[in-house]
């Protein structure tokens, strides 16, 4: 039974988002879990997830799970808004005597609900925000935390085009934030795997100091508490990370720097 319980904490944890923005969390758990081997599959043919209906982003994460099972994968993670909000409920019914999945919405809800802010502010894309999955989630754990929520569609094409820490980032992010919804916020949720890429940005333009909680770091450890609460933390030595897309351009290469902190080698596969 060791040995099994050995050879399943040494195998990949799986990750996968609608493009490379997940790269975030990727980046968030290679630095949490060192020793950890990945498997990340970003589906750019079909990015953005956002604009796809319920029943198309379950079937394309279906596929996706399936082949990051078909890689040895011990556990999931969602690393989409939109993918976890339509699918993880499929998925897990699906898959929950297969392999335990994450989803990239609960560890941040979760741990701002341990916190019982009074108020709190929001960030995130025009369809995280029409799907109020993060204010109803909120609103069961912690139903005294009122939520003020801002979409910020111009944030996603600044990140990928490399818009940060400069001018032209400065002064969208200062339209956004300096929103009189946002002057009684007691904290900031960054609702999108693009975001951690501009959390100190925020910080630091906020008009006062305020705690700024972004999906990427909430999810790593979530993660690091489970693997470690199953004695399923890799102890091999070895560190090997995949990543694969669906759909492959120069350009998704090149934006792999921005969002994982160094350029990596994109794989095709498809999972059709």
């Amino acid at each position: 039974m060791q040995h099994d319980m050995t050879a399943w904490a040494n195998r990949p944890i799986g990750i996968f988002d609608s493009g490379v923005g997940g790269l975030t969390v990727a980046n968030a758990v290679v630095h949490s879990l060192p020793n950890e081997d990945i498997i990340y599959f970003g589906d750019t043919a079909h990015l953005p997830y956002g604009e796809k209906s319920a029943g198309a982003i379950q079937e394309y994460s279906e596929r996706i799970t399936r082949f990051l099972i078909d890689q040895g994968c011990k556990i999931i993670l969602i690393a989409c808004n939109s993918a976890s909000a339509a699918a993880y409920d499929s998925l897990k019914e699906t898959f929950q005597d297969t392999i335990p999945i994450l989803n990239v919405i609960d560890p941040l809800v979760d741990e701002i609900a341990r916190k019982e802010y009074r108020e709190v502010g929001i960030l995130a894309t025009k369809a995280t925000i029409s799907s109020r999955i993060y204010d109803r989630k909120l609103a069961e754990l912690s139903p005294t935390t009122r939520v003020i929520s801002l979409s910020t569609p111009l944030l996603v094409p600044m990140i990928e085009e490399g818009f940060c820490n400069n001018n032209i980032s400065e002064a969208i992010i200062t339209n956004y934030i300096h929103n009189p919804m946002f002057d009684d916020i007691d904290a900031m949720m960054l609702c999108c795997t693009h975001y951690p890429l501009i959390r100190s940005e925020i910080e630091r333009l906020f008009p006062r100091p305020i705690k700024v909680y972004d999906n990427s770091a909430a999810m790593a450890d979530r993660l690091e508490a489970l693997l470690r609460a199953r004695n399923g933390l890799n102890t091999s030595g070895k560190k090997s990370r995949k990543f694969f897309v669906s759909d492959y351009t120069k350009s998704f290469e090149q934006t792999t720097r921005l969002f994982y902190g160094e350029t990596v080698t994109l794989q095709l596969v498809d999972i059709h």
